[in-house]
């Protein structure tokens, strides 16, 4: 180089950039499945010499690499991150992602591209990828030029996480991925912050809450994240107010409120949170969605007031208009209305005996009946003997069907997201995707993942992916040879089911063949011991446990209504 040339720039490329990026965002990993537009995004990943560069972890279906990016979004807050091809590897994103997007799990989703002057045309692998998942996320592009994938990332990522957080995608081109780079990445995205409300509304939320003769909170999805919890506790504290979760709001009440605990509601209009919410004067719902439990079902026939306070601003409907709205931070508005209620404000001796009663209700609900070997295991009694196995800080993921209305109604749960249940979509095979990102987040003690015979099977084939791994999860599977939660509501409405059977899976073998273990429980009496068992055995990798569920009582799930909610 002579004197006064300038100085040489050492070229990097699109996908060097984006990985830049993504160390940037402090991003641990990335899901999914290699293919030829994305080849040079996961050859950097592989082999940067970066020790903060994301670890990339590959999946055996780009859907359940979806499902483990969205649950890394709701278990830590911060977007997960999924990568695959281009074609199929896109499309097979979008159950995952809707579901994301749905029950506000932050995911960023990076989709291969044809090159650009191949889009619109009939060539190999070539779909309108940021089209096709426009409607599955927040905000769906396609990069134009290299220059851009940073801002890009950067954009992706704030918008997942920003309320309502969701999924968004970026349709990378190959030749865009591939192409020079020569601006500087983004730096890392601060948190938008929103305000508390303003003293005017905090005042106006005291007055209603002082005059109500039975305030009740209802926590939703957003109630979950750990400073609204905190800030939840902290107000139970200055005032015991009886709180209902739904069932993204589990673990919102720690054991030691348990006082105020009152159940969790979705689904069926028929338990005890439901008859406190009819008829609470004043339902103050927090961080609450509608996805969630629709207010057409539990806000029907009542006179009450409600106020919503929120992050994101509420949808009206004809069956949810809030007498306020409060759309400000959560936490903090909580933590200004602990401040101002007054020291010697309670609920009058009458409603704390009311109060009483029903929590003693509750817990009188979760008892097992005789065991009875010849129709299965009845359900209370899984729950029973799994909620002896666990602790405060076990992560449980739950699977869609007859189980989960079960767990989500009587398996206690003390701390914010670590029962995981699909309640917007219903999305059958999330429990498994789900118990690995907890099992990298949390890592230390065995995570638990819940499925039916019918799901289990959607996302098991990442149980390949769990053994590479050496994850300490424990799969328990009900088994019953009908997709149930289908069936029961069928007889329910017809006095029979169709459509609904399917055939027999030895799920040891299988768990074996994977290079996991296998138990079986055959009898009632092995519930525990085979629980114990297969807790120590995770301590080496993933371990199935096969139960047999006696579903008999199923009915109740939907006809076993208070007389008070009675339609």
């Amino acid at each position: 180089m002579k004197t006064g040339d300038p100085p040489m720039t050492k070229t990097k490329t699109g996908a060097q950039a984006l990985i830049q990026s993504m160390i940037n965002q402090g991003i641990k990993y990335v899901f999914g499945i290699p293919g030829a537009k994305v080849d040079q995004l996961f050859e950097g990943l592989e082999y940067s010499k970066d020790p903060r560069a994301p670890k990339v972890i590959v999946t055996r279906h780009e859907q359940n690499a979806a499902l483990i990016a969205s649950g890394i979004g709701r278990i830590t807050g911060e977007p997960g991150v999924v990568a695959t091809t281009s074609g199929p590897g896109v499309s097979n994103l979008t159950t995952s992602l809707i579901t994301a997007t749905a029950e506000g799990d932050p995911v960023v989703a990076l989709g291969g591209q044809v090159p650009q002057d191949d889009i619109g045309r009939l060539t190999h692998q070539s779909i309108p990828s940021k089209e096709l998942l426009s409607s599955a996320t927040k905000s769906s592009i396609e990069v134009q030029n290299a220059n851009s994938l940073s801002e890009a990332f950067a954009n992706a990522y704030q918008t997942a996480r920003a309320p309502k957080a969701g999924a968004t995608f970026i349709s990378l081109p190959q030749n865009v991925l591939n192409g020079e780079v020569d601006r500087p990445e983004i730096k890392a995205v601060p948190t938008i912050d929103q305000g508390v409300a303003d003293s005017a509304t905090i005042s106006a939320l005291v007055d209603k809450m002082t005059h109500a003769k039975l305030p009740v909170i209802l926590a939703g999805m957003r109630a979950s994240a750990s400073d609204v919890t905190t800030a939840i506790r902290e107000l139970l504290g200055h005032a015991e107010i009886p709180v209902v979760e739904t069932f993204q709001g589990a673990g919102v009440v720690s054991r030691d409120l348990v006082r105020n605990y009152f159940g969790r509601v979705g689904l069926f209009r028929n338990q005890i949170g439901d008859n406190l919410l009819k008829e609470s004067d004043l339902v103050i719902t927090v961080g609450y969605d509608p996805v969630e439990y629709e207010a057409r079902i539990w806000n029907a026939d009542r006179t009450g007031e409600v106020v919503s306070l929120d992050s994101v601003a509420p949808e009206i409907t004809t069956d949810y208009q809030p007498e306020l709205v409060i759309h400000a931070d959560i936490a903090k508005t909580l933590h200004a209305l602990g401040q101002a209620l007054p020291s010697d404000w309670a609920l009058s001796s009458e409603v704390q005996a009311e109060l009483t009663d029903l929590g003693d209700k509750l817990a009188a609900q979760a008892e097992a009946p005789t065991p009875d070997d010849d129709h299965g295991i009845h359900p209370l009694a899984i729950i029973q003997a799994l909620q002896a196995q666990v602790n405060d800080e076990t992560t449980v993921t739950v699977d869609v069907g007859s189980f989960y209305i079960w767990m989500a109604r009587y398996f206690r749960s003390y701390q914010p997201r670590h029962l995981l249940f699909s309640n917007g979509m219903q999305t059958l095979g999330v429990a498994f995707p789900w118990a690995i990102a907890a099992a990298l987040e949390r890592p230390g003690q065995p995570i638990v993942s819940v499925a039916g015979d019918g799901g289990f099977l959607f996302s098991s084939q990442e149980l390949e992916t769990a053994v590479r791994l050496n994850l300490p999860i424990v799969q328990i599977i009900w088994t019953d040879g009908y997709y149930d939660m289908v069936r029961f509501q069928e007889i329910a409405k017809y006095g029979h089911d169709a459509a609904v059977t399917f055939g027999p899976v030895d799920y040891v073998k299988y768990a074996e063949s994977f290079g996991a273990t296998g138990l079986r429980v055959d009898h009632a009496a092995d519930l525990a011991s085979t629980l114990s068992e297969a807790f120590t055995t995770a301590a080496n990798g993933p371990v199935v446990v096969e139960i047999p569920v006696d579903y008999r009582d199923n009915l109740q799930l939907k006809s076993l209504l208070l007389e008070d909610v009675l339609s």
